[in-house]
């Protein structure tokens, strides 16, 4: 198929319309599916109350369907619809964080797609912090379905060229609305329970969440291999690079010997580093992913540098690791998804 795109700019216009979506509105009232920025990664939408629209989701990513999707709205109006009850704590989630980076699992009702939940009793949802994700909500008048818009596996798109790599010809229509802010995918916390659970963590992390409602447990399967995870986006392999990565857990000078040991057995070796750091290592390719002082950075220059090491001559990619305190929790546990749990400890 041919894929339509629209540029889009998100300073343009201060209404809650953009003539340009329009008709990606249209497709997606069609059962088409387009692809459409957020302020984390760009989404992969279709309508989810329709399921041959869903399977179109799947088909297009190469995506397990027993894999849940995370449903968009535009107003918290529309959780009537397919929401069976929204308890206290969630609603005080939804006041302090939406719209923004944090998917709220809830007991839904019938109204929706089978495909979009799995099966499961349960759906996550999210109100996007961007305002063309939700003028394209509003202007399609429907709850979105949208993971990630890559080929399942490869590191989520953070900007429409990313996207155009991996999905041009497999979808009907991408929405360029520039690069992305967080760069890393929402929260999810499950609220049907009377503890809310992080079942992945992401833009909003488990201090800001605690607090507005308290104590907030965290799913065992984040960082263990083995565990059965529980959230949409979660069950398989993720975000990997062409090259094989593995995450090096210790001092610099330890990275440097794991670099000398790949290059001494014929490797061509990437590094995942920092600005702080990259003037220490030795190696073929070396790419900075933010700032370490500023974790925020690093979780959103990760995907765009995971991506990065695929234009060059590497065979192994070695990465640091990052303290996993508040956003660190995220971006380790992208990078353990990306690495297969492969991690060197000094």
């Amino acid at each position: 198929m041919k894929t339509k795109l629209w540029i889009v700019d998100k300073s343009e216009t201060k209404h809650e319309s953009y003539p340009q979506l329009v008709e990606a509105s249209m497709l997606l009232k069609q059962g088409e599916v387009v692809a459409f920025p957020t302020e984390t990664v760009y989404g992969l939408g279709a309508d989810a109350t329709s399921d041959q629209a869903v399977d179109k989701i799947f088909s297009a990513k190469g995506r397990p369907s027993d894999n849940p999707l995370i449903v968009h709205i535009a107003e918290q109006s529309q959780l009537d619809d397919f929401i069976e009850e929204v308890p206290d704590h969630a609603v005080r989630l939804m006041e302090a964080f939406w719209p923004g980076p944090l998917t709220i699992i809830l007991k839904k009702k019938e109204g929706l797609s089978d495909k979009v939940t799995a099966g499961l009793s349960t759906v996550g949802v999210r109100m996007p912090d961007h305002p063309i994700a939700l003028a394209l909500i509003k202007e399609a008048n429907l709850p979105i379905a949208a993971p990630s818009a890559n080929l399942s596996g490869k590191p989520s798109p953070t900007t429409a060229q990313h996207v155009i790599q991996d999905l041009d010809g497999r979808v009907s229509g991408i929405v360029d609305g520039g690069a992305t802010g967080v760069g890393v995918e929402s929260t999810v916390v499950d609220c049907t329970t009377e503890i809310p659970v992080i079942f992945r963590p992401g833009g909003v992390t488990r201090e800001q969440l605690e607090s507005v409602v308290g104590e907030v447990l965290v799913d065992p399967a984040l960082l263990k291999e083995g565990e059965a995870p529980k959230s949409p986006g979660m069950k398989y392999t993720h975000y990997a690079p062409d090259a094989p990565l593995l995450i090096v857990d210790g001092s610099k000078e330890f990275l440097q010997k794991k670099i000398n040991e790949y290059q001494q057995s014929g490797k061509k070796v990437g590094v995942l580093t920092t600005d702080e750091n990259k003037a220490y290592y030795q190696a073929d390719q070396i790419i900075c992913c933010g700032k370490r002082e500023d974790l925020a950075t690093v979780a959103h220059d990760l995907y765009h540098v995971l991506r990065s090491f695929n234009e060059y001559d590497v065979d192994t990619i070695l990465s640091e690791s990052f303290p996993v305190e508040g956003v660190g929790q995220a971006i380790m546990n992208r990078l353990i998804k990306a690495a297969g749990h492969h991690v060197i400890s000094e």
